[in-house]
């Protein structure tokens, strides 16, 4: 099974296209025959095509470079040389292409033209990043009444080249968040259907999983958890960094307070920070703060938790015993309502 990869810099090019030809009638009965030089053809365009059971960019971090073939040049009797074939390339939903030096955006492929914003897709629904060159005109388009036997071409016209950066961030309705060990990938196993592997160690979430919660028969609404965050990660410490573009497309956040663990403020604290120093549009996403495992600690504890000075919405929560699942899953279900209007990030 090849390892998830979510970033990965390739270089694409599209091809060129090919040179137009000199040519002229050569016939028993035509001594003095025009020009009959064809057109090159154009160079293949690079494209990009949503796959949706595509989850990695594994196959793009192994390979670097993709090309699209270049145009054939024309020939006698007017024919146009054959096309470069496209080069299609195949990427996750969710996948933002990115200019490598100066991390422009030039595309987004969320997998739907409209939420994607991008203008130049093909009739098959892929998106064209780079067009092919153009192929020379032959001889014969260059003949006139005073020019009949013209003997120059053109050359095809160069193919494009661009390193870009390409990257998955997750698209997902919720997001979980929370520091490593806080519950998440348990508590996304009990909403939904999904089957992370679970463990007691640190960092037990190594890639974003994603599971479909089904809310009463009515509503599917899209999970992700993320690795867990610890203190320094949008600089870099940890594996959070990584994964903190994942939750960036989310209209919810549900972030896991650890009860057990005590210290409920500080560890709120230090999840909000990473979060404000990788974008503080991900503080102006709407929330439900879950004390998590619940099923060991007593009222007191519940108590100073539900009082702490945390802002938002409070509960406490218990995936092994599922105390206050169904409740979370309302709450989330109705916050989602309250947010339908906006839009992915």
């Amino acid at each position: 099974m090849s390892r998830f990869v979510d970033e990965a810099d390739i270089t694409v090019r599209s091809g060129n296209g090919g040179r137009g030809a000199v040519s002229f009638r050569r016939e028993k009965y035509v001594p003095r025959g025009g020009p009959d030089g064809g057109d090159g053809g154009d160079g293949g365009d690079v494209l990009f095509r949503v796959e949706n059971n595509m989850r990695s960019l594994y196959d793009h971090w192994i390979r670097k470079v993709y090309s699209a073939k270049n145009g054939s040049a024309g020939s006698r009797r007017d024919r146009k040389g054959s096309n470069g074939a496209d080069c299609v390339i195949p990427v996750p939903r969710g996948t933002v292409i990115l200019e490598k030096k100066s991390q422009k955006l030039l595309a987004d492929l969320t997998g739907n033209a409209d939420l994607a914003g991008n203008a130049d897709l093909t009739g098959s629904g892929a998106l064209k990043l780079l067009e092919g060159g153009r192929g020379g005109h032959g001889n014969a388009f260059f003949a006139t009444s005073t020019n009949r036997s013209p003997r120059y071409a053109q050359d095809g016209t160069p193919g494009r080249e661009l390193e870009i950066t390409l990257q998955i961030k997750t698209i997902a309705d919720v997001g979980l968040v929370g520091l490593p060990n806080s519950g998440k990938s348990t508590l996304l196993s009990v909403l939904t259907e999904a089957r992370p592997k679970i463990g007691h160690y640190p960092f037990t979430t190594l890639t974003p999983n994603l599971g479909v919660m089904n809310y009463k028969r009515e509503k599917q609404v899209v999970i992700a958890d993320v690795p867990g965050l610890i203190e320094g990660a949008s600089s870099g410490v940890g594996l959070g960094i990584r994964f903190l573009k994942h939750i960036e497309r989310t209209k919810v956040l549900i972030v896991l307070v650890e009860l057990s663990e005590g210290g409920y403020t500080k560890q709120y604290e230090v999840l909000e920070s990473e979060m404000r120093q990788y974008s503080k549009m991900l503080l102006d996403k709407p929330r439900i703060i879950a004390g998590s495992k619940f099923d060991v600690i007593g009222r007191q504890e519940e108590a100073a938790f539900l009082g702490a000075a945390i802002p938002g919405e409070k509960i406490c929560i218990s995936s092994r015993t599922r105390f206050n699942i169904e409740i979370l899953k309302d709450r989330i279900v109705l916050l989602l309502g309250k947010n339908s209007d906006k839009t992915l990030s």
